[in-house]
């Protein structure tokens, strides 16, 4: 649309802290705030055993980056909660096992804290919970690996109320390819072609979070509803294999779906980048030169010697800028990756910060109306497109490949 391509945000000159005033506040509380990434799921089970008992996050969490009072100190309305497990689970054959156990484990938390939570499955739903003055919990599944090459065990997932999939994490699949991972098909194989049908016509979100350019083309060429990245920036700011080209952002348009920012300062920061990609070679290379403990020193020595520059809530709204410039600005939305995360640009410390990017975003010149499509409106035009064509797909035979 002729207001995407010409819009023009304006960076400040000054990148000092942002200052929050009464219109950013005002506006931050009216709209509805949805987030595609945060992985506090695993959190709660790694650090707390999944026993809600030992990690009341009705409590504040220091150890944590979201918990109930900043949820809704930063306004969260609804929020997509990983099920996330290892990618090493899809090679020991207890990936399904394992994605059950933290879909309950979001379904428990949900339970635990009635007041504050409730599961969402539609926009419907999504709409009408933020209104009754809860978060509205989605389930968003987090690498294909956890299908385990069935198309059964898809189904099963969305059954259960995951309403979008990775198609990859860190490693390729035999059916789609990582843009970590190695090149395998080359893109998506006729089952990962299989796998976007599948969700098209049930109805769950395709994320391309994670996966290489040629799986995003051949999944934008597979798809007959929007797509959506759940946690990923653009490599135009930050080359990180992790962002975005921006010949993907264009076919992002095409298609009316939506890229939601990651905060990740390794993958949004163009120094903290090179100093995360440069580590990373030199770890594969420790490991092939030394044995395990020695490697894990050396690295761990290189690590303190090249620390990572977390930058700044200016470095993340200039991904949302380029976004809004490149594919326009009802294709961007929040994808924060909190709790997934090991380091944060100043200013986005936790889920209570939310705010801050109201406030930078009227800094730069957006409008009310643009602002709200991003924090949220955006992701739920996606969403109900994608429940609209699946509506129109089940009227036909379904596939028999």
């Amino acid at each position: 649309m002729a207001e995407d391509s010409t819009i023009q945000p304006t960076p400040p000159a000054s990148r000092e802290p942002i200052v929050l005033t009464e219109e950013a506040k005002k506006l931050h509380k009216s709209l509805l705030l949805i987030d595609g990434h945060n992985d506090l799921p695993w959190e709660i089970r790694t650090k707390g055993s999944s026993d809600f008992d030992k990690l009341d996050i009705s409590k504040m969490q220091p150890k944590l980056q979201t918990d109930i009072p900043r949820l809704r100190e930063g306004n969260v309305g609804a929020q997509f909660w990983s099920v996330w497990v290892p990618v090493q689970t899809g090679y020991d054959g207890t990936a399904l096992l394992s994605t059950l156990e933290q879909i309950e484990l979001v379904k428990a938390m949900i339970k635990r804290y009635p007041d504050d939570f409730e599961l969402a499955l539609t926009v419907d739903d999504i709409e009408r919970i933020e209104k009754e003055g809860k978060v509205a919990s989605l389930i968003g599944v987090e690498g294909g690996h956890c299908i385990e090459d069935s198309i059964g065990n898809l189904e099963r997932l969305y059954g259960l109320g995951a309403r979008y999939m990775t198609l990859t994490h860190s490693a390729s699949l035999s059916w789609a390819d990582s843009c970590t991972g190695d090149k395998i098909s080359g893109g998506l194989n006729p089952f990962g072609v299989h796998v976007v049908e599948t969700m098209n016509r049930l109805g769950m979100m395709v994320d391309l979070s994670h996966v290489s350019p040629a799986t995003a083309h051949a999944a934008l060429d597979a798809t007959k509803a929007p797509v959506m990245f759940s946690h990923s920036s653009a490599s135009g700011v930050a080359d990180s294999p992790r962002n975005v080209p921006d010949d993907v952002l264009k076919r992002v348009t095409e298609n009316d779906g939506v890229v939601m920012v990651n905060f990740f300062s390794a993958f949004i920061v163009p120094n903290a980048v090179d100093t995360w990609e440069t580590g990373k070679k030199l770890e594969t290379e420790l490991n092939e030169k030394y044995d395990k403990d020695e490697a894990a020193v050396r690295l761990q020595r290189w690590k303190a010697q090249n620390p990572l520059a977390p930058g700044d809530i200016h470095d993340l709204l200039d991904h949302i800028d380029h976004i809004a410039k490149v594919a326009g600005w009802r294709h961007v939305g929040i994808g924060s990756d909190f709790d997934g995360v090991s380091l944060l640009p100043k200013g986005l410390e936790d889920v209570s910060r939310y705010p801050y990017i109201t406030q930078g975003l009227l800094d730069r010149g957006y409008t009310p109306e643009q602002i709200e499509a991003i924090m949220g409106g955006n992701l739920l035009r996606v969403m109900r497109k994608v429940e609209e064509t699946a509506k129109e797909l089940q009227k036909a035979p379904a596939s028999s490949k």
